[in-house]
């Protein structure tokens, strides 16, 4: 239902085709009314490269922007991934009824959005044979730039592991002999920061900022 808007009350606008019944979509696969199971992928306890690969494909956005696009100033088109039980293959939305369904996927503040059950529920009393208990303290090589052995993990990622899975390119490593580095020491005074920058030949001046798209808030604003 639409709650806001000239069509606030209505249900929300949808194309349709044939409906399609549930269907066995591979081994341990099935789908139906909109819904799939997929019981078929298996992930070792100590393969964590393919641990972060399925995270990172159960936390992708809730809209596809390529499933996405404008009919004309007022209508937008959602293509389904999968067709619903009754047929509908396509959701017709007006950019304020986007808006409002986007919204109502926000959760609230503190709110745990994960649910384990059985084993791995908090209070069975086995979940401690099937959870892994805290890492213990590794230790590593440390080069002769300045490497040291490494502390006990924690869970909080740190800022160097976010910028290698974004960017690839892990800043921890030495370039000389691929060994394991430390912070040594942090420049903050500009005119220190320009004087070592301008010494090993780096730009000392942030490249300039491009100018910002068009905010197509305002078009809508225009529209209205």
């Amino acid at each position: 239902m639409v709650a806001t808007g000239e069509r606030a009350g209505r249900k929300v606008r949808r194309r349709l085709t044939d409906p399609e019944d549930g269907v066995r979509t591979g081994a341990l696969c099935y789908a139906s009314r909109g819904f799939s199971l997929h019981a078929a992928t298996r992930i070792e306890a100590a393969d964590r490269r393919r641990l972060e690969r399925l995270c990172r494909y159960v936390i992708r956005p809730p809209v596809a922007g390529g499933r996405l696009r404008f009919v004309d100033a007022e209508t937008l088109v959602f293509s389904l991934k999968t067709h619903w039980a009754d047929g509908t293959c396509q959701l017709l939305l007006s950019p304020q009824e986007l808006l409002e369904k986007l919204a109502a996927l926000v959760p609230p503040p503190r709110l745990n959005l994960v649910r384990y059950h059985g084993v791995l529920a908090p209070a069975c009393p086995d979940r401690d044979q099937i959870v892994p208990g805290p890492s213990p303290m590794t230790q590593v090589e440390g080069c002769e730039h300045g490497a040291t052995a490494r502390g006990p993990r924690c869970h909080r990622v740190s800022w160097a592991k976010l910028l290698a899975r974004v960017f690839q390119y892990d800043v921890t490593v030495c370039p000389s002999c691929s060994g394991h580095m430390k912070i040594v020491s942090a420049l903050t005074d500009p005119r220190s920061v320009r004087a070592y920058l301008d010494g090993v030949g780096l730009p000392s001046r942030a490249p300039p900022i491009a100018p910002a798209h068009l905010d197509r808030q305002l078009e809508f604003d225009e529209a209205a």
